[in-house]
């Protein structure tokens, strides 16, 4: 196996939504029993597939930059609230009552005087 796909593409960031896509679209066929979502999911399957064994480096690649660049927006929204999920195990995060700038600060201090690093202004709240 390694050696046919020596010189291919493989899977990137765009494979991986395809994928995704391609699950969807069966998930919905199975529960509408619509062929046109069966007919969709078949088609990504191809280009998913022609994309991963193909040998155009540059073209894929192009493809995969397009892609990320059109979904920045979107994976940066998800990797912040990720980010503030896992924050919030050990940290409390408000918001300036005046200026409306997220302040963290650590769990377990108690009540605490809070300054906002923006406007200055200074509140109360328990952490």
């Amino acid at each position: 196996m390694e050696e046919f796909m020596r010189g291919r593409y493989g899977m990137d960031q765009l494979g991986k939504a395809l994928f995704w896509a391609v699950m969807v679209c069966l998930l919905l066929s199975m529960l509408l029993k619509g062929g046109i979502w069966y007919i969709l999911g078949l088609v990504l399957i191809v280009y998913s597939y022609f994309r991963m064994f193909s040998r155009n480096y540059q073209k894929r690649y192009a493809e995969n930059q397009k892609y990320l660049q059109l979904t920045q927006g979107i994976r940066k929204k998800f990797a912040s609230w990720k980010r503030n999920a896992a924050q919030r195990k050990t940290h409390h995060i408000y918001k300036c009552p005046n200026c409306k700038q997220k302040i963290r600060v650590p769990r377990g201090k108690g009540q605490i005087i809070i300054t906002c690093p923006k406007c200055h202004t200074e509140f109360a709240k328990r952490s």
